[in-house]
């Protein structure tokens, strides 16, 4: 018995060396940690549970016979964050540099499996050169494999990437059809054709880094939510997360303790819109000054900033917030922000996470590069996003509320809830400078007439009370008192039940 008992330990010492102190050591030598030492750091202290630490490839061709670690690059498992369960893959570059063989992705796709079955997230930890060369078109189906179970999950279980290395060729599609994608940076990169290829191709010159780096995807490409400095920052970051997202598509999000009074009155809040119409503010104040305790979660913070994205509490509950942002383009929105908003807004109704809406916003952007990129199209997926969401929606609009953009950003004709505005509230078709030259253009010569036609329509339409008398306001609110006010609103609606009709799925203009 015993010599059995040794047997095991021998091997488990063996599987958990990866491919060996060598290579660990050039893994850390990069500044990166090991598949192991990365899954220790995201869960809980003694929470992992492994699976198929034995398991060795199957390939016999280009003499692969003679090399079969155990493990075949990938550690898979599950575990807890802060005490709930998550699954967790983590590739392990030491071991054939983490790339995908069919044992290797039945792996991954077994603890997927698992992970749909029992209603828990998936994170995976994703640290590899691509397929398997050898293995030619096992591992492809392999990866196909991968992406079937990527689609399936969607709108079921969270599932969250962490690039922590290369992530190259169709190894980024299984990243890119999960719900948030962080990076490292200066030790990750995603692109589907490498640098070499792109020279040969197009006659471009680029580094690795400059085509799929951090930086690239969190500022122009928006493939990446977010990135950080190094892998203990963003396993750190993932952990918090995870904290205010529900387990599963059927329950709701975690209920955490909290500190700080529903009924906390901002009286700064009475002096954050500026006396002037077109002086800008910083919307994430109001945000952080609503949370509970301040904390905001934001997510694609580098991309398209005219429009903010994130998770906040309210009474300890998660509420996924948009905000328009005037500091960046005035919170105009255009292709960018509506894409990106649009993604978040659909996340949080697939996991019943109830949205919050700032409006502050004078339209959609103007000009050609718009309209020839199909603002219109991109501009109806947020139109499209909010009126399908069925969870509770709540609306302020702090100040401009102009022409279509006001019906897209969560109105009351979306379905809205409860939508309330501030007294420096202007909702109307466009703002009066442009309304009353269209109104009385046979007038603009004479500039005091005209002068006194902007005052006249500012006086009438620039304030949220014609809104209100139509009952499109349900109250306009003092600034100072918007977190009771929202915090009210969203207890009021914690049972609320509202469904779409019956479709197969329904046709977002994508």
């Amino acid at each position: 018995m015993k010599d059995i008992l040794s047997e095991l330990q021998d091997r488990r010492d063996n599987a958990r060396l990866g491919g060996g102190q060598k290579r660990i050591d050039a893994q850390h030598a990069k500044g990166k940690l090991t598949a192991r030492e990365r899954i220790e750091l995201l869960l809980d202290e003694g929470s992992f549970e492994e699976y198929d630490m034995f398991v060795a490839h199957r390939c016999t061709d280009f003499d692969m016979q003679d090399n079969r670690p155990y493990g075949d690059g990938v550690v898979t498992g599950w575990g807890t964050i802060n005490g709930r369960m998550v699954y967790v893959f983590s590739q392990d570059f030491t071991v054939l540099g983490g790339s995908v063989s069919a044992t290797h992705a039945q792996k991954i796709c077994k603890i997927m499996d698992m992970a749909m079955q029992n209603g828990a997230p998936v994170i995976g930890l994703n640290d590899s050169g691509g397929a398997r060369i050898q293995e030619g078109v096992d591992a492809l189906a392999g990866y196909a494999e991968i992406f079937q179970r990527n689609i399936m999950a969607s709108g079921v279980v969270p599932q969250i990437s962490v690039i922590m290395g290369p992530c190259a060729g169709g190894a980024v599609y299984s990243p890119a059809m999960t719900d948030f994608i962080f990076m490292v940076r200066d030790s990750s990169y995603m692109f589907v054709t490498g640098p070499d290829v792109v020279k040969t191709v197009t006659n471009e010159h680029v580094t690795a880094e400059e085509l799929g780096g951090a930086s690239t995807h969190t500022r122009k490409s928006s493939v990446a939510d977010g990135a950080f400095e190094n892998d203990v920052e963003a396993l750190a970051e993932v952990r918090r997360l995870v904290d205010f997202l529900p387990l599963n598509n059927r329950e709701k999000p975690p209920v955490r303790p909290f500190f700080d009074d529903v009924d906390r009155i901002e009286r700064s809040l009475d002096t954050l819109i500026p006396e002037n119409a077109n002086t800008p503010y910083d919307m994430k104040e109001l945000i952080v000054k609503v949370a509970d305790e301040g904390d905001f979660y934001e997510i694609q913070e580098d991309f398209a900033r005219n429009i903010i994205t994130g998770f906040i509490r309210l009474e300890g509950q998660s509420v996924g917030v948009v905000a328009n942002q005037p500091m960046v383009l005035a919170g105009c929105l255009d292709i960018d922000s509506s894409r990106k908003a649009a993604r978040f807004v659909r996340f949080c109704d697939a996991f019943e996470i109830p949205i919050l809406t700032f409006v502050d916003v004078p339209g959609f952007l103007p000009g050609t590069a718009q309209e020839y990129g199909g603002v219109i199209k991109h501009g109806a997926k947020l139109l499209f996003a909010y009126g399908e969401a069925t969870v509770p929606k709540v609306t302020v609009i702090t100040r401009k509320a102009y022409g279509g953009a006001y019906d897209v950003m969560a109105s009351k004709h979306l379905r809205g809830d409860l939508n309330y505005a501030w007294p420096t509230a202007e909702i109307a078709v466009m703002g009066a400078k442009g309304a009353t030259e269209i109104l009385y253009r046979s007038e603009l010569a004479d500039k005091d007439k005209i002068g006194a036609r902007t005052k006249e329509y500012e006086d009438r339409f620039a304030n949220p009370f014609v809104a209100a008398e139509r009952g499109f306001i349900d109250e306009v609110i003092q600034p100072k008192s918007t977190r009771k006010r929202v915090a009210r609103a969203f207890a009021m609606l914690r049972n609320k039940k509202l469904s779409n009709p019956w479709k197969k799925h329904d046709n977002i203009p994508l």
